[in-house]
């Protein structure tokens, strides 16, 4: 098996409002090389963002990794770590089984994106002096007051 790019991926969501104006962000790093992303959605949640921060970055590698995921999204972290296994065996429903998962659309999407790589996670505390967080930080919550800021102007 042919070695794989070693690939770290940091990702943050944000939301105002919430639901509301939301902003996602990642940074990518392979080697001395980075890349940052950033997007918005109009009306969404900050976990949707959360989520979308990762697919996002995700899609942009080309081949196989093995890629290191940071977030300070404990929904994310668990989302993966503890609970979808349980989710998909109780066919993408809560676990009492009463309700469907919330932003199953989203957690199918990133199911299918993960599979190609060798992925590991790491959850850091937000805002607590990790640079590259504090950095996604700033470009999600840029891009949810970005559009605030054009619809003020209307």
């Amino acid at each position: 098996m042919k070695d794989l790019k070693s690939v770290t991926l940091i990702t943050d969501g944000a939301c105002i409002g919430n639901p509301g104006p939301g902003g996602w962000a990642c940074l990518l790093r392979h080697g001395r090389d980075s890349r940052e992303l950033c997007g918005s959605a109009a009306n969404t949640t900050n976990n949707r963002m959360e989520l979308t921060a990762v697919l996002e970055g995700l899609s942009r590698l080309k081949e196989p990794c093995e890629v290191t995921i940071v977030t300070d999204s404990e929904y994310v972290h668990k989302g993966i770590t503890e609970w979808m296994d349980r989710w998909k065996r109780n066919g993408w429903q809560t676990a009492d089984k009463k309700k469907p998962v919330k932003n199953q659309d989203l957690w199918k999407a990133l199911d299918d994106a993960l599979a190609p790589h060798q992925v590991s996670w790491q959850w850091v505390r937000g805002h607590a002096a990790h640079a590259d967080n504090i950095r996604v930080d700033k470009l999600a919550n840029g891009a949810a007051r970005r559009q605030t800021d054009a619809s003020d102007e209307h």
